[in-house]
């Protein structure tokens, strides 16, 4: 089921009104029944995985706080290894069975045939790290574990987060589980907003991401047939969707939740405004990057030891995300690629500093910074392209050919009108392009969501802006082939 979805559509009204009225005490209850819900509208299948995760780190995270300290890791690691151990299975037998029959095939040696299929559960990358997090979280100390499993369930299985996020953090999120009792639910001004968010989530989504879909995959489904200006264009489009996509899905989340009176992580903060590819990290995809700092990169040593050890930590840090992405080389290059950013930046820095002093380079000024964001961008954008390149093969085929085959004259020949959308297509893509510059805008200056941004307008200003946004998404909108809602890129992961 899809926040862009007519299932949606129908589902999460009657989930939110039926949650509003029951009595206090089965709210718990009333909304783990509709996570289930939720998560086996996708395949009924799959909930064994979630029941497992849930009832393994439950019992885990209970038999860590009662345990003598010199067991409590011993007991941790029994949980992740379960845990892990299952998400390793099924999202890297395949990529490992593949690299084993490649080097079997190289000795002259026959192929090993997968025995069985059993395909990946969605979401399953999610709600594992959110269950590994409260256990390290319980094994440290910094929150207690929890004894009603029904309050465990809803916080491991909760529907605005459960398929692509945010990785919600037991502090924020379970607290909020544990005080939904107390909750005075209604409040027409934060209804108001989350329903605000969830309709901008569906413009960025339908108008844009899904539009220039088709631009981004024209492009990397046939790279072979186009040049400088064509590959160029098609990895910005690509950029641009995946911010659109994975933002919305997270903004979506964030407005759902607030209907029902949670308060989630804000996945985004307009990563591609940022001045460096450490500050990147720090906007996008927050509550995983600060799950690998807090989790995986601290642990290691972080910063706190000699530079090179440092460099390291990043590196395994970045190449975890990677793998974390996907089975496949294009997303460990990927990781390998932002860790390489971050070790150039730390060692480049006193050089740039020095440069700057010799030009007498102004760097608080407008120019500088501007600079400094279109640097950030092009590298980001250069390293998405192995994201979402078929294969290692087909992104430095891609990559290649961007660098070998100049055609910049396509620039004056109407060729930005041949890559997959029309000129009426195209337009509509800019007008909406320039609507999302101008909301990141506010976001950036105002530090603010949209929808506190709006409560401050006028009526008439905040009815239009919603009105507008309404009319774009029902006319401009993609609904997919056969009118169906076209699938997040996060849930494959």
């Amino acid at each position: 089921m899809l926040f862009n979805s007519l299932q949606f559509a129908i589902f999460f009204p009657v989930a939110a009104l039926v949650y509003f009225i029951i009595p206090k005490k089965t709210r718990c209850l009333w909304l783990l029944l509709a996570s289930y819900v939720f998560y086996m509208s996708a395949s009924p299948k799959y909930v064994v995985f979630l029941l497992f995760s849930t009832l393994v780190t439950f019992a885990g995270a209970l038999l860590v706080e009662r345990a003598e300290p010199k067991k409590k890791k011993l007991y941790m690691w029994l949980t992740f290894l379960c845990s892990l151990g299952v998400l390793g299975f099924l999202k890297y037998f395949d990529f490992l069975l593949g690299n084993v029959n490649t080097v079997l095939g190289m000795a002259g040696i026959g192929p090993v045939n997968k025995p069985f299929s059993i395909g990946l559960p969605v979401g399953i990358s999610f709600y594992t790290f959110q269950s590994l997090g409260y256990m390290v979280d319980v094994c440290r100390g910094d929150t207690k574990a929890e004894r009603n499993i029904l309050n465990y369930a809803l916080f491991v299985s909760f529907f605005p987060v459960i398929l692509s996020g945010p990785i919600e953090r037991s502090g924020n999120l379970l607290r909020q589980i544990r005080e939904l009792p107390e909750k005075a639910l209604w409040n027409y001004g934060r209804v108001a907003g989350g329903l605000t968010l969830l309709l901008f989530g569906l413009f960025q989504k339908m108008v844009i991401a899904d539009r220039i879909a088709i631009l981004a995959n024209q492009v990397f489904d046939n790279y072979h047939m186009y040049g400088t200006f064509g590959l160029i264009v098609g990895a910005i489009a690509y950029t641009i969707q995946i911010y659109c996509d994975f933002a919305s899905y997270s903004m979506m989340a964030f407005g759902v939740a607030k209907v029902l009176d949670f308060g989630i992580i804000e996945n985004f903060q307009t990563p591609y405004f940022s001045r460096s590819m450490r500050e990147f990290w720090r906007r996008w995809h927050i509550s995983l990057s600060s799950w690998f700092r807090d989790y995986l990169y601290i642990p290691l040593g972080g910063s706190r030891c000699g530079k090179w050890r440092r460099y390291f930590n990043l590196m395994v840090t970045f190449l975890a995300s990677g793998l974390w992405h996907g089975a496949s080389w294009s997303f460990v290059v990927w990781g390998g690629l932002h860790g390489l950013y971050q070790i150039i930046g730390y060692e480049l820095r006193g050089v740039k500093d020095r440069i700057n002093e010799q030009l007498h380079t102004k760097t608080d000024c407008l120019s500088y910074k501007l600079g400094q964001v279109l640097v950030t961008f092009c590298l980001t954008a250069f390293a998405w392209i192995f994201f979402r390149a078929n294969s290692l093969g087909d992104a430095f085929g891609y990559i290649r050919r961007m660098f070998t085959k100049p055609d910049l004259w396509c620039l004056f020949n109407g060729e930005l009108y041949n890559l997959g959308l029309d000129r009426v297509e195209m337009n509509v893509l800019f007008g909406s392009l320039l609507v999302l510059l101008l909301a990141d805008l506010v976001r950036y200056f105002k530090k603010q969501q949209l929808d506190a941004f709006l409560a401050e307008q006028n009526l008439w200003f905040r009815w239009g802006v919603l009105l507008a946004l309404i009319a774009a998404v029902a006319i401009f909108g993609i609904y997919g082939p056969g009118y169906d809602a076209q699938q997040f890129i996060y849930f494959q992961f």
